[in-house]
């Protein structure tokens, strides 16, 4: 079964056209990276599966039904943080997001408090849990976030560029986690990023946004010479390097997050 469906989409942002016409599926359990340039319209596209976003034409059904905001099975990772009070634990900013509260702490009955255990063991957050939210890493905000995109069950995650700002350590660590996870209950990932590279043992498909084009494949289908050079219009060249992926041109004026490579090159990381 198809967990989500795109069918003739068009998006935009404001005036600015995101893509045109694209139809494709994605299939219930898959990992998909989404990827593309800043302002290339991967966080646009996650608003619109929640229903925040009209499209401009076509239309978008989740397990076969129209979107609508406020959809259960579907959990979300936002890229902007809310700010937090110096004082609020972990614990105590996870209960708060339970049901979407946002003055005071609730009182928890027995079933939300299970639910809260749930998915901090899921996380693997029990050692952090009640420890001060300001004084957290940026791994372990990251690992509580996914805590409070996994509340009430989801079947579709949708996780906007977590890896900002970790280190190579904590993105292997949370990509790793998120894969078990989906693995282990059929979830569907949606993930943005600027970087294929931290996700190659785990992605299935690539949904790539350049240029007013969306495309959707393997990663080899879609990361090569070839495809992005259609879709930037540009002379590219994708290397591999020790496991790695990198897109090479000297005109782009944009870059995605940079990783080790030789400093007399534009470059960015796929």
């Amino acid at each position: 079964m198809n967990a989500i469906e795109f069918k003739q989409l068009s998006l935009a942002y404001g005036h600015r056209g995101i893509f045109q016409n694209f139809t494709a599926s994605i299939h219930s359990g898959e990992f998909v990276a989404i990827l593309g340039a800043n302002g290339a319209g991967k966080s646009t596209l996650l608003r619109s599966i929640l229903g925040l976003i009209a499209p401009s034409s076509g239309g978008i059904s989740v397990f076969g039904q129209a979107v609508h905001k406020g959809a259960a099975f579907i959990g979300y990772m936002p890229q902007i943080r809310q700010n937090i009070s110096n004082s609020l634990s972990a614990y105590a900013w996870l209960t708060a997001n339970l049901n979407g509260y946002q003055w005071g702490l609730p009182v928890l009955n027995a079933k939300q408090t299970e639910e809260i255990q749930r998915v901090v063991q899921l996380v693997k957050a029990e050692k952090i849990i009640n420890r001060p939210y300001s004084l957290l890493s940026g791994g372990e905000r990251q690992r509580l976030l996914l805590a409070q995109a996994l509340l009430n069950k989801p079947k579709i995650l949708l996780l906007d560029e977590p890896l900002m700002n970790l280190d190579p350590y904590y993105q292997a660590t949370l990509v790793g986690l998120i894969d078990d996870i989906r693995l282990q209950y059929g979830i569907t990932i949606l993930f943005t990023s600027h970087d294929i590279n931290p996700l190659l043992t785990s992605v299935d498909r690539v949904l790539y946004l350049a240029n007013g084009k969306a495309v959707i494949g393997l990663v080899n289908e879609i990361i090569n010479s070839k495809k992005l050079s259609e879709l930037y219009g540009l002379d590219i060249q994708v290397i591999q390097h020790e496991q790695q992926l990198f897109v090479i041109n000297k005109e782009l004026g944009f870059h995605h997050h940079v990783n080790h490579c030789r400093p007399d090159l534009d470059h960015f990381s796929v």
